[in-house]
């Protein structure tokens, strides 16, 4: 994994866990690469602070982000904004080869220019907006090219280097994604209907009380068939995936400067005590020190 900072290259190590590369990411504040092999402990519905790519080489089956299921080929590239949910449902456990970025949204705010928004492909989520990119050969290869540039720059100028071919990835990836909107006014996300119908109504009420009985008899299903059909299409439960989405809502409160106070109350949990246990051990810090870093 290649870390970055202001000034440049920082470090080089070699890493195996997406939480490494995220930790030495938050540190920096920049970007960091992870070319991962193997595959990690299985993650639950989770959320970060900052923009993620993901490039699948193989292995990956499906991905869940933001209540979409997308199938994943090699050569698929997702494009993950900050606070949205995402989890790999299936995976090959024998190989799953990937590359992971992730990118400080500030950074990428501060590198675009007035001309070329460089953000927007994360930011932007218009009802076209498809989270899925799938290059073809070449442009797989070009994609590869400039991680190559990235992490293979050495000695004089090598920071300008790292820069321009990060700044070059990204404006290839935002014409990708502007283009790949236009032809699918149709998303091509699978799942069933009823699951469907599930989140969007967990999304609508997520700051209620939500039970599985309650969703049982709003849907007019057994509360075993209703946990049964969610588990087997998003590959999380019920009770895991409303903690995430709610940590999520939470995060965000913080980040935009509200107290723990009102994070609390607009992310729907029951108690304090149950927003406090389940956000520390989501996140790693508690509410209170999690505001106090993000205004920091």
């Amino acid at each position: 994994m290649i870390t970055y900072n202001e000034r440049g290259l920082l470090n080089m190590e070699e890493v195996n866990s997406c939480k490494t590369a995220i930790e030495n990411f938050e540190r920096t504040r920049t970007f960091s690469i992870a070319h991962l092999y193997k595959e990690e402990k299985a993650m639950d519905m989770h959320i970060h602070d900052c923009y993620e790519l993901y490039y699948s080489i193989s292995g990956g089956k499906q991905f869940l982000i933001d209540n979409r299921f997308y199938p994943i080929s090699p050569g698929d590239l997702f494009i993950i904004n900050q606070y949205e949910s995402h989890k790999l449902t299936q995976i090959d456990n024998s190989v799953h080869e990937r590359i992971v970025l992730s990118i400080y949204p500030d950074f990428v705010k501060r590198i675009s220019t007035p001309d070329t928004d460089l953000d927007y492909c994360f930011s932007n989520r218009d009802s076209h907006f498809q989270h899925k990119v799938s290059l073809d050969k070449a442009t797989q290869r070009r994609f590869l090219y400039y991680i190559s540039k990235i992490t293979s720059a050495r000695g004089y100028a090598h920071d300008i280097v790292e820069q321009a071919a990060f700044m070059e990835l990204l404006v290839m990836i935002n014409t990708l994604s502007d283009a790949n909107a236009a032809e699918n006014s149709v998303s091509d996300y699978k799942y069933s209907q009823q699951v469907d119908d599930i989140l969007v109504y967990i999304n609508q009420n997520i700051g209620q009380n939500i039970t599985v009985e309650q969703l049982a008899a709003n849907f007019f299903l057994s509360e075993s068939y209703i946990c049964r059909i969610f588990k087997q299409a998003t590959g999380t439960t019920i009770n895991k995936y409303i903690t995430a989405r709610r940590i999520s809502i939470a995060k965000a409160h913080l980040n935009d400067g509200d107290s723990v106070g009102v994070a609390f109350e607009k992310s729907g949990f029951g108690d304090y005590s149950s927003f406090f246990k389940a956000f520390t051990k989501a996140v790693g810090v508690s509410p209170k020190k999690y505001a106090n870093l993000s205004v920091s």
